[in-house]
């Protein structure tokens, strides 16, 4: 028997609730969860049990919302079918379904906002490569006319929750997983600033459209770095629940932070 398998803890419903609530999870946030929901331990429901925990913490005043991003809906020649054949990317482009909402699932983005993108009484974003899913008070407001090109930037969900001075819960994941730096990328006045031509399946009309858009070309490389900074200079508190590590952080304060970093260390 590994180490690891002797340390895995056991988590309920009501220990996730209690556990979250001691990291400053309250109701009436809006907050943009981050999830490993391996990473906690076992938890007895699984992603069902952490989406009720999150729901019931936060209530009626408050909103959740998660990535629900489908990157494989991009263009083959963006790297994001690495693991096919170039010969193919013909006729990926061709035949890839058209982003639905309703039906498509979210790619990578973990258990948790696979089960929540289909939650009852979840509102989804209509972005066919980079959406995002919310549920409570301000679901449809942050969700709404999420603009093709402008996935991070000015009226994205992500700038949107900014404007509400919400949170980001980041459970078992580090700062390489926080989507609210893109936003900072938008903000940010830095040289290297790029922007590139992505293409994906969109339904237009009722017809599958494949539709090119200039969007900015972003960069995570750094957010760990930036992460690791901003911890030691904001003295970030690093909670546990169960065996993950847990922060609960003000976007609007990592967001301004990361925006001047950027500025100051991009070239």
């Amino acid at each position: 028997m590994n180490s690891e398998k002797e340390t895995r803890v056991i988590l309920t419903r009501e220990d996730l609730i209690n556990g979250l609530k001691k990291c400053g999870v309250a109701e009436g946030q809006n907050i943009m969860v981050h999830i490993s929901l391996k990473k906690l331990g076992f938890v007895v429901g699984g992603a069902e049990t952490v989406i009720r925990a999150l729901i019931d913490i936060v209530g009626e005043e408050g909103t959740i919302m998660m990535p629900t991003q489908t990157w494989k809906n991009l263009d083959p020649i963006k790297g994001v079918h690495w693991e096919e054949p170039e010969e193919w990317y013909d006729i990926i482009r061709e035949n890839w379904p058209a982003y639905d909402k309703n039906v498509t699932p979210a790619i990578g983005m973990g258990a948790v906002a696979e089960l929540f993108a289909k939650w009852p009484g979840v509102k989804r974003s209509d972005h066919p490569a980079r959406s995002v899913a919310a549920y409570g008070k301000n679901a449809e407001y942050l969700t709404k006319d999420h603009d093709l090109s402008n996935i991070f930037g000015e009226n994205s969900p992500i700038d949107k929750l900014y404007k509400l001075d919400g949170y980001i819960l980041l459970i078992g994941v580090g700062y390489d997983k926080n989507t609210s730096f893109h936003l900072s990328e938008t903000i940010a006045d830095f040289k290297g600033k790029k922007f590139t031509n992505e293409s994906s399946a969109i339904m237009i009309d009722g017809k599958r459209e494949w539709v090119t858009y200039n969007t900015q070309d972003v960069d995570d490389s750094d957010f760990i770095q930036m992460g690791q900074e901003y911890d030691k200079e904001m003295n970030i508190n690093i909670h546990r629940v169960g065996n993950a590590e847990v922060r609960l952080i003000r976007q609007r304060l990592l967001v301004d932070w990361a925006t001047k970093w950027m500025e100051k260390n991009r070239k």
